[in-house]
């Protein structure tokens, strides 16, 4: 019997295949073939699927190769795509602390690994493991999760102060608050308006007042899509004074999901709670006592005002432990 393992026939009859059927698609494509006029006519009279054909003239017009006209050796499914053990258990870490599956595909995508999901396949892990469905202790720990460190991720937003605030004037005025995620610690300037320019100023300010009082040196920064903080649809990002100013400081940018101010909520509590304690049902006589009351609340916030979210814990204390 003879032995045709190293017989080149039907390699030859595949690519004489390949070129006539490319030359024939290509007339189509151009309009010129003399009995087809549309490309599914041409696939209905060679018998050929229209995506394995696609695929092959695709990978040959790319590369220029005949060569990659040839079917390619594949191995079995469940050794090629399956993830290895260690990260399995990097997805199955990450779900343990109440991410979902576009989060945790997310996650896997910013650290730049060989491993990067899709939200479908960390689906699969999920199932695989029975962890697909999140339990309500899953849940509280996702409700409840922080940064692991001091500057890990930095919360920015302004608020709107009411125009009575100083008696007897009718004035805008905003605030502006920088809070590390981790600590809860938390410095806030008043400003006059809410223009790209002033934001960006106010802003360095109170995190070099962090930096300075904490020691705190943001890697990241969160904010709405406001004007004044910039949008992730901006085509010059170095164009916006405050997109500027955090490439000029290494500090990567984060945004925030349209209509989701829940991801930025510990500066929208902090909103809250200064409301409660300072703002509401207050005024004052000018913007000077404003300033200095507000002063006199963030050392009173970060030094001695007990912080449910912590766990009861001052943000000092958790800056403290973050130190040692």
């Amino acid at each position: 019997m003879r032995i045709n393992t190293n017989d080149l026939t039907l390699k030859r009859n595949y690519l004489s295949k390949y070129r006539f059927l490319i030359n024939e698609y290509e007339q189509v494509k151009r309009g010129e073939h003399p009995s087809f006029r549309f490309a599914k006519d041409f696939y209905l009279a060679h018998d050929t699927d229209r995506r394995s054909f696609l695929k092959y003239y695709n990978r040959f017009k790319q590369s220029g190769n005949e060569l990659d006209l040839l079917p390619a050796k594949r191995g079995p499914k469940y050794s090629t795509r399956r993830p290895g053990p260690q990260d399995e258990q990097q997805v199955l870490d990450l779900r343990s602390r109440g991410c979902n599956k576009f989060e945790i595909a997310d996650r896997f995508k910013q650290k730049a690994t060989n491993f990067i999901p899709s939200p479908s396949g960390v689906y699969n892990i999920l199932k695989r493991h029975n962890k697909n469905r999140l339990t309500v202790t899953d849940k509280e720990v996702k409700r409840k999760i922080i940064k692991e460190r001091m500057g890990q991720l930095g919360h920015i937003d302004c608020h709107h102060l009411s125009k009575s605030v100083i008696r007897g004037q009718n004035r805008k005025l905003y605030l502006l608050c920088v809070l590390d995620d981790h600590s809860r610690l938390a410095w806030a300037e008043v400003m006059e308006d809410i223009t790209a320019l002033t934001t960006m100023f106010t802003s360095l300010r109170c995190m070099q007042a962090l930096k300075r009082e904490f020691g705190i040196q943001f890697e990241e920064i969160i904010a709405d899509n406001g004007p004044e903080f910039g949008t992730s649809t901006s085509l010059n990002k170095k164009n916006h004074p405050f997109e500027r100013m955090l490439v000029e400081t290494g500090i990567k940018r984060r945004y925030m999901k349209p209509y989701h101010p829940q991801t930025n909520g510990k500066v929208e509590r902090f909103w809250r709670t200064l409301k409660e304690d300072l703002i509401e049902d207050t005024d004052f006589d000018s913007f000077a006592e404003l300033e200095d009351e507000l002063l006199k609340y963030l050392v009173y916030y970060n030094w001695e005002r007990p912080h449910q979210g912590i766990n009861g814990k001052k943000p000092i204390e958790m800056a403290s432990v973050n130190n040692k």
